[in-house]
């Protein structure tokens, strides 16, 4: 009997030292396309997408990255919104990973990607909503959508996948080539790339 007691409580103790996540929250700033700040101080950065960079000091923001940012705040701004996570919760910036809805159950995440204002970028094993993210990307790839309107100066010849990661890269990037050949997969062009749910890497900007 005692040590039965001793395990429970071991257990109450474990669960109590777990951080509670909010499944709530009423938005009061817009960051950007993909990044929002809550009431009681938690920012959320929306899991499975990404929206182009809105950058700062003097330097040229991304396509669309002022619409999508405005787009974004017309669906959240001001309203409370329910957050669902996926396996991990944070990021490296203690920010809260999440699938954002709004208050009539329309997932943010997912009207972003329908737009145009956002592509699919997953990180394992955050894949609970790929299949779904990446259907509501096709259909605005399909329709040249926001950032699917605009032209690429430079093409590769083909691309470099990585299947764990879900990153493409140019055949010259040095992280691309590091990739375990078990994991490569080859592209003709960027936008194969995107249709199979992979998403550029962030150091040869493919």
């Amino acid at each position: 009997m005692g040590l039965k007691l001793f395990i429970m409580a071991w257990i109450a103790v474990l669960l109590g030292s777990a951080p509670a996540y909010p499944q709530h929250g009423l938005t009061v700033f817009v960051f950007d396309g993909d990044t929002i700040l809550l009431k009681n101080g938690d920012r959320v950065r929306y899991l499975g997408i990404d929206t182009p960079e809105i950058r700062h000091n003097g330097q040229k923001s991304d396509f669309m990255a002022y619409a999508a940012r405005k787009y974004n705040r017309g669906l959240v701004l001001n309203q409370k919104v329910r957050l669902e996570f996926d396996l991990q919760k944070e990021d490296a910036y203690g920010r809260l990973l999440a699938y954002v809805y709004r208050a009539n159950g329309e997932m943010v995440n997912t009207l972003l990607l329908e737009r145009g204002f956002a592509h699919v970028m997953v990180h394992s094993p955050n894949l609970r909503h790929f299949p779904l993210l990446l259907s509501c990307q096709r259909r605005a790839m399909a329709m040249g959508l926001g950032i699917w309107q605009k032209k690429i100066a430079r093409q590769e010849s083909y691309y470099t996948g990585n299947r764990k990661s879900f990153r493409f890269h140019r055949p010259t990037c040095l992280f691309g080539r590091k990739t375990d050949p078990r994991n490569v997969k080859i592209f003709e062009n960027r936008r194969d790339a995107f249709w199979n749910g992979f998403s550029p890497c962030r150091r040869c900007r493919p």
